[in-house]
């Protein structure tokens, strides 16, 4: 059960966990379980479905390498950009009946289920509006890709707010030292649904776009709306005073990046963040193809991206309990120095199909580590009332990262002939530099109080 208190340092005694002015049994600590884990299995089943069910429709409707780059990569991190750090911002200084994060999560929860439903409607809303302009034949396809493109955009605004406010969520209703397993539970939430969609239904979307857009939009807004309506945030300190004009967007964004960018701590941060998950980068954008440079199918490829699924799925309560005893800083080190040691391997080895399928699943399993180890690393080292707009800007790092990224990795293959090897030095690369960036943060993170005393800088 949940009860209120007055906020106060978290604290546990007997069958009780305290985060803020919420007090929970072990009873309550399993309903809240329960329910945030309904919500991230709708949440997961969007995320894991959406983009490769797109990217076969934007195929079958002809759409270019370019437009399809632009449409799965560009638009979403440019949501990142303009909606992320505003709406973070908005949200850590919220104070309402419905909490802070409620609000923010549920108001956009409709328009991300009606995008979707839209995107199965697209080939038939696209050519009744190419019909009715009377354009040519030619050019319908076009029509079709400009209203999926509508439709994706507004998806991606509901999807970067709801990404924006989530973990914001999970860090203002979970006790501290349950982060861990909390974040492991919701890995193999995710990892299952990836298991069953790639096992199960991938190969069967290319002739029913619509029913299953419109399938999986409904079970997303059901899923997702009951998780708000359910779960209840507690009593939060007012806000710091603002500025007038503070909650305009100039004024927003002012105060987001003074708060997120002051300090250097934090920039090494979101450089370790933004750095370690660029890692696997390489190796994932061109894993299909390395596998078809190797000879290896797309049913024998599928069969080792299950098997890493199940791995990870496997191992993600383990590395939570891990997280909680060391901390995510340090089972984040530790996963990616062994990333960086097991690509190089795969590098110097990688010959065939056979070495080329260990060396996916070294790389699906090690990397699976990092982001079940890592996943709760903003709520454990960011400020408490600031923490959507700390993890907006972790997540501007990562998008630049990988923008940067994406571009010179292509033109280095083109010109080594499109030897994919290379993808696995290049993650081997970033690892070690990533555990340089890891280090330094684990030598500030003790200095501010390490694990038994870690108290945030600008809390």
């Amino acid at each position: 059960m949940i009860t209120s208190a007055s906020t106060k340092p978290l604290q546990r005694s007997a069958c009780r966990w305290s985060v803020g002015s919420l007090t929970y049994t072990s009873v309550g600590l399993i309903t809240l379980s329960a329910w945030l884990l309904f919500g991230d299995l709708a949440y997961m089943l969007r995320e894991r479905s959406a983009a490769p069910v797109a990217q076969l429709m934007l195929k079958q409707y002809n759409a270019s390498d370019l437009v399809t780059g632009l449409f799965l990569v560009t638009i979403p991190q440019a949501m990142i950009f303009l909606v992320g750090p505003v709406i973070s911002y908005w949200s850590d200084r919220h104070r309402g009946r419905w909490g802070r994060r409620i609000p923010f999560l549920l108001l956009p929860t409709p328009f991300v289920s009606l995008a979707m439903i839209g995107l199965g409607f697209s080939p038939l809303i696209g050519a009744e509006l190419h019909h009715w302009l009377g354009a040519s034949e030619e050019t319908k396809s076009t029509s079709i890709l400009l209203m999926m493109t509508l439709f994706w955009t507004i998806f991606e605004i509901g999807v970067v707010i709801s990404n924006s406010v989530f973990n914001g969520l999970v860090n203002d209703v979970v006790p501290r030292e349950w982060l861990g397993r909390f974040y492991g539970m919701f890995r193999a939430v995710g990892l299952a649904v990836g298991m069953i969609f790639n096992y199960q239904i991938i190969g069967k979307v290319e002739q029913n776009y619509t029913a299953f857009f419109v399938g999986v939009g409904l079970l997303y807004g059901l899923g997702f709306s009951l998780m708000c309506f359910r779960v209840k945030e507690g009593q939060y300190p007012p806000p710091l005073p603002r500025e007038p004009g503070t909650y305009a967007l100039q004024g927003a964004l002012r105060d987001y990046y003074r708060d997120c960018l002051s300090q250097r701590y934090y920039i090494w941060v979101f450089c370790f963040i933004g750095l370690s998950t660029a890692t696997f980068l390489p190796v994932n954008t061109f894993a299909i193809y390395a596998a078809k440079s190797y000879g290896m199918s797309m049913e024998t490829y599928g069969k080792y991206l299950v098997a890493t699924f199940a791995c990870s799925f496997a191992l993600s309560i383990p590395i939570g309990w891990l997280v909680d005893r060391f901390h995510a800083i340090r089972v984040g080190q530790v996963s990616l120095m062994l990333y960086g040691s097991l690509s190089l391997i795969c590098y110097f080895l990688m010959n065939d199909q056979q070495s080329f399928g260990f060396a996916l699943l070294a790389h699906g399993i090690v990397s699976g580590i990092y982001w079940t180890g890592t996943a709760a690393i903003g709520q454990l080292l960011y400020p408490q009332l600031k923490f959507a707009q700390f993890a907006a800007a972790a997540g501007l790092f990562q998008a630049l990262f990988s923008m940067l990224l994406a571009p010179i990795l292509g033109m280095a293959l083109d010109q080594l002939g499109n030897n994919y090897r290379y993808t696995f030095l290049a993650g081997s690369l970033m690892a070690f530099a990533s555990v340089a960036v890891g280090w330094k943060v684990h030598r500030h993170w003790q200095e501010n109080g390490g694990q038994s005393a870690y108290v945030a800088p600008g809390q």
